[in-house]
């Protein structure tokens, strides 16, 4: 039985009409005189910087483009469903018809997701767009999402993300054991290896978690969005550079009997709305990090870096969490899929880009 048929029957049929009864879904896609609406649900507390943004890009652009003849309308976290899971249960239900969000959240639906957001050690966010626009990633995301009544596009990049914000400094990997950490997905999984206790919290709960004390640590993006969400009023140490996101992905997934629902040149916004999306959002990062950076070092921040010993711990505890998803066969396809893809990138990226930019700092110092 496919995954899509026990969401349409059975118990998964139960479970669209529990969330229909609980009150916190009342609305069904509207149709009125040719022009329909699109309910959105995110993964994002409204206004969150970058990952909302990119949420509200792709809504704005398809209302743009389409003279309002088709309409999405945003409901953020804890709008209209609250928690991660009922994000995507919403939509694979049907009782929303699309989400924004990062995949990685529910690798408990199914391991491969992850590959479209992040895996530890993978791919930068160049890297992910070449695999995903040109070397069959894009057919692989919708695969799997056929198997969950889903139709799939990356609609945002954060670009690489930074270790994250810690009470005490990490001197070596006994230091993870015991701590309270939010980190979602695979990246996760592997904090889990070293002895962290490893929690995945909505973004927009984060603050008060690292607050209250309920959990000692947290990475969110980077600079600018961490800055935002006010991390530096309660801890210093800030480490810049993480092994569990080098250029995450977010997605952008309408429920598969609505997408078929839609006329062409609808189906055709929301796909150009989510590519642009995807490209914008990844500058939008970029453009505001450093600033951000220099601002809060001026606020006493400490940025450091992990030693060479954690970083090997990191990579030994990541091979670990690939290796046990291996007997998955669509997992492991996909694992081979960027593997191979990454491996060609990043080879003419070091001879070509790598060697430019090693010379150009040279020369301008």
């Amino acid at each position: 039985m496919s995954r899509r048929h026990f969401l349409k029957t059975g118990a998964g049929a139960a479970g669209a009409a529990a969330v229909a009864g609980s009150g916190l879904i009342t609305s069904a896609p509207a149709l009125s005189q040719g022009r329909e609406k699109l309910v959105m649900v995110t993964t994002w507390g409204r206004g969150l910087a970058g990952v909302f943004d990119a949420a509200q890009r792709v809504a704005d652009s398809v209302n743009a483009m389409s003279d309002g003849t088709l309409e999405i309308e945003i409901k953020a976290q804890g709008e209209l469903v609250s928690g991660l899971p009922a994000v995507f249960d919403a939509v694979t239900t049907g009782q929303a018809d699309m989400y924004h969000g990062a995949d990685y959240y529910y690798v408990g639906q199914h391991p491969a997701f992850a590959f479209f957001t992040a895996v530890p050690f993978g791919m930068t966010a160049i890297e992910l767009n070449n695999w995903y626009y040109h070397m069959g990633g894009h057919e692989m995301h919708r695969e799997l999402g056929e198997e969950f009544g889903l139709v799939s596009f990356l609609a945002g990049n954060t670009g690489a993300q930074a270790g994250g914000w810690f009470r005490k400094e990490i001197s070596s990997a006994d230091d993870f054991k015991g701590l309270k950490f939010r980190m979602p997905g695979l990246g996760g999984a592997a904090l889990g290896k070293l002895g962290a206790s490893v929690q995945t919290i909505a973004g927009s709960e984060v603050y008060q978690a690292l607050a209250s004390g309920a959990i000692d640590g947290t990475e969110w993006i980077g600079p600018w969005a961490d800055e935002k969400a006010g991390f530096q009023e309660i801890t210093k140490f800030f480490y810049t550079s993480g092994f569990h996101e080098p250029g995450a992905g977010l997605s952008c997934a309408v429920n598969a009997d609505r997408w078929a629902s839609l006329k062409p040149h609808h189906q055709k916004m929301i796909e150009i709305a989510c590519g642009d999306a995807n490209s914008w959002n990844l500058h939008q990062y970029l453009a505001n990090n450093s600033l951000a950076l220099d601002r809060l070092v001026a606020g006493g921040v400490q940025t450091l870096e992990f030693p060479d010993s954690v970083w090997d711990a990191f990579g030994a505890a990541s091979r670990e969490v690939l290796d046990e998803n291996m007997d998955d066969e669509f997992f492991a396809r996909v694992h081979d899929s960027v593997m191979q893809s990454m491996k060609l990138s990043s080879r003419w990226a070091g001879l070509s880009d790598g060697a430019y930019t090693r010379q150009r700092d040279r020369v301008l110092g």
